[in-house]
């Protein structure tokens, strides 16, 4: 399976994503942001970093790049979308996912292990994966997901709240939310759920040495499901 990550000025995890994905099979390339096309892909991910500096919001500048009408095609079309952290706020602000990121709750940079639970696996990112409740790494300063009570109703109804923040027995509550995000969302899909925004780091948690392996579970499994 072939995969692209978009490489933005201020990306600072696209080689991670870049190791994750060729360790579990993946035959990735690396695009630049101020291309015009895409190399023919199963997959697209945005990276986490911080583009253009998070000058004016964060990834604003990002979704106005040359690449980001390639992308907005290749999603459009039914490719398969995964945004992590600096990429999630990337697809807020293109409109490809609703809501937006704005700054964490006591307005600190967090950088820690977290528990996230699995809500839908009706999709190819979390179908058939063996564990509800995943290990990742977080690291941001906007990672507050909000969105208007209209589109909470509609990302409820369709089912689109990927994961959320929990303790390690899947229980859900303030205090297991990091940053203040509304319903303790860490990640949502669009509709059609061909596209994944998420603040937590899967590419960081792919060996023993690295403080866990959930993130393999989640490349193995996203691979399989192809």
């Amino acid at each position: 399976m072939k995969s692209t990550v978009i490489i933005f000025p201020g990306s600072n995890c696209d080689r991670d994503v870049d190791v994750a994905l060729k360790k579990f099979g993946f035959k990735n390339q690396m695009v630049w942001h101020n291309d015009c096309s895409i190399p023919k892909s199963d997959l697209i991910v945005l990276p986490g970093g911080f583009s253009y500096g998070d000058y004016l919001r964060c990834g604003s500048i990002a979704g106005k790049s040359k690449i980001i009408n390639s992308v907005i095609d290749f999603a459009n079309s039914g490719g398969l979308v995964l945004g992590i952290c600096n990429g999630f706020q990337i697809l807020t602000e293109t409109n490809l996912l609703p809501g937006i990121l704005q700054h964490n709750k006591y307005l600190n940079f967090i950088c820690k292990n977290v528990f996230v639970k699995i809500n839908n696996k009706e999709n190819k990112f979390f179908k058939n994966i063996k564990k509800n409740i995943l290990e990742f790494h977080i690291a941001h300063n906007e990672g507050n997901y909000f969105c208007s009570e209209n589109e909470l109703k509609s990302i409820e109804d369709n089912n689109q709240i990927a994961v959320t923040y929990c303790n390690h027995e899947g229980s859900e509550n303030e205090e297991y939310n990091p940053n203040g995000s509304v319903k303790n969302i860490a990640g949502i899909f669009n509709i059609k759920k061909n596209i994944l925004g998420m603040m937590p780091h899967p590419e960081r948690m792919i060996d023993s040495y690295l403080s866990g392996e959930d993130g393999s579970l989640f490349f193995e499994n996203l691979l399989e499901n192809f």
